[in-house]
């Protein structure tokens, strides 16, 4: 087993194990293990990086188990909440998505 296989292996059995950090949320109508992570958020929010300051809401999940259609001002329904993308990116097969109130909802 090469790294990348190993951290892939290493986000379902560690991080984003239910047991441990990650809980169930209904994203897209999907149940999905995740971590809402608002202590990252709020230091992200500190550091003033672009984009970070408008959102309330940071999500960590497998990318695979998230739509593919991430772009920013699409919408996202986690846990029956429509919420903006704010920003969204992938590492190793985790995604970290930036979410915002809808505020004209």
């Amino acid at each position: 087993m090469n790294f990348k296989d190993q951290i892939r292996k290493d986000l379902t059995s560690v991080f984003l194990n239910l047991g441990e950090f990650a809980e169930l949320h209904r994203i897209e109508g999907k149940q999905v293990a995740a971590v809402i992570d608002d202590d990252e958020l709020r230091e992200l929010k500190k550091g003033q990086i672009l984009d970070m300051t408008e959102a309330d809401m940071l999500i960590l999940a497998k990318a695979d188990d998230l739509p593919r259609d991430l772009d920013p001002g699409r919408l996202l329904n986690v846990d029956g909440r429509e919420m903006l993308i704010v920003k969204a990116g992938e590492d190793m097969g985790l995604a970290e998505v930036a979410l915002r109130q809808n505020r004209s909802a």
